[in-house]
């Protein structure tokens, strides 16, 4: 009896939401048209706000100085929400840094994926929390819990004085450090972001911090009146198994099904599901460009780089071009559409990302901004070598058994 009670509730973690979409967006209007801006706005929640500047940043070299100067100019308050927390030389700056502003009362609320940090010395966390950090571990592994296990925090936030955010995908460890050139350094982008979107990116902290605390951090030190700082158009909002399940997949989608030239997509986990496989097909066959950057050689996750080869073959045959990228780990996350629209932020192309984890994403409304992010885009492809259909058919007969096994878990890659 116990033992069927145990398999219940482990079976518990597979379970996607209840209301999942069944059928594909259609193309009614493009990116540049007022009512994809209109929709994205109602259908994803937070509305799209202007006056915003996001300056983008690249690799650990640019990452990390930019972060760690925000948190030691913070005067009033920091907020700060990440999966991946290791020890290690950058671990030991971020903890300093935020023990330090701690010291000096400045109030620091932190939340750590608790399967992220399980690599994070306690005795790191033991005097971040000496010195006054507000430190919680999301969703530790307790009894009453075991059902949402799986349901992890892969949002990564930081908000200082509620005027300067970031987010995108960096983790705090030390293979995120350095320029991205060999395979002990990934490939990394994140986003620092000033305007008005910031308020969103701070309320997409209190999420969590409200589930993990059951308190609400609000009043003038996180939320302050933000004026203009830019011209971009942009809004932050969130996915969670809990409420907003299909955010993520939505926006996917209807971004999409606006394309009527380009798609430029850099995932670091490409699992998708039917509806997007077939909304990219779609899109091939409207004429749009579809081209797709994924981890190469130094992938770090063998099955998910298995499981994502299964669906290459229908893409490339519509098609659509995929690179594999060659230096070192791809871990980006960029959606650039039409010279017109980006996302970023810490979603996977995968069904993980879409139905399981809590996800933020920043979506920019700006073609300069989105030119720039093409140019990003184009020079990663020069370190990429083009993955053709022929190869693709040509993938030995264990690499095709392999996918098969893995079929009824995608979900979980």
């Amino acid at each position: 009896m116990l033992a069927t009670s145990l398999v219940l509730v482990v079976l518990q973690n597979f379970k996607t939401p209840e209301k999942v979409l069944e059928r594909k967006v259609e193309h009614r209007y493009a990116v540049s048209d007022p009512q994809f801006r209109r929709e994205m706005s109602v259908l994803l929640g937070p509305a799209i706000v202007g006056g915003n500047q996001v300056t983008a940043l690249q690799n650990g070299n640019e990452i990390f100085p930019a972060m760690l100067l925000a948190i030691r100019s913070a005067q009033i308050s920091i907020t700060f929400e990440t999966f991946i927390y290791w020890s290690g030389e950058i671990g030991d700056a971020f903890s300093q840094a935020l023990s330090e502003r701690a010291s000096a009362g400045v109030p620091v609320s932190v939340i750590l994926d608790w399967v992220g940090s399980t690599k994070m010395e306690q005795s790191l966390l033991d005097s971040m929390q000496a010195a006054g950090v507000q430190l919680h571990r999301y969703r530790p592994l307790n009894w009453y819990n075991l059902g949402r296990m799986n349901n992890r925090t892969h949002r990564k936030l930081l908000v200082v004085d509620g005027r300067i955010g970031f987010t995108g995908g960096v983790g705090i460890a030390d293979q995120w450090t350095g320029d991205g050139g060999d395979p002990n350094h990934w490939r990394e982008s994140h986003f620092l972001i000033e305007g008005p979107a910031v308020a969103q990116l701070q309320a997409a902290f209190n999420d969590n911090w409200i589930k993990t605390t059951g308190q609400v951090l609000n009043g003038p030190s996180y939320f302050p009146a933000l004026q203009e700082k830019g011209e971009m158009d942009a809004h932050v909002f969130i996915a969670s198994p809990a409420s907003g399940s299909e955010s993520m997949h939505l926006m996917y989608l209807l971004a999409i099904a606006a394309a009527e030239a380009t798609i430029d997509l850099a995932a670091s986990y490409f699992v998708p599901d039917r509806l997007l496989i077939k909304a990219l097909v779609a899109a091939r066959g409207r004429g749009v460009r579809v081209r797709i950057l994924l981890p190469g050689p130094h992938m770090d996750a063998l099955t998910v780089k298995i499981a994502s080869k299964a669906d290459w073959g229908e893409l490339l045959q519509a098609g659509a071009e995929i690179y594999v990228y060659q230096p070192t780990m791809l871990h980006t996350k960029l959606l650039v559409i039409d010279a017109e629209f980006v996302s970023v932020g810490s979603t996977n192309f995968d069904i993980r990302s879409i139905r399981l984890n809590d996800e933020a994403s920043l979506n920019i409304y700006n073609s300069d901004f989105a030119t720039r992010m093409t140019a990003v885009f184009e020079a990663d492809l020069l370190e990429a070598e083009p993955f053709s259909l022929a190869r693709w058919e040509r993938r030995p007969l264990r690499q095709k058994i392999a996918e098969k096994i893995l079929l009824p878990i995608k979900s979980q890659l």
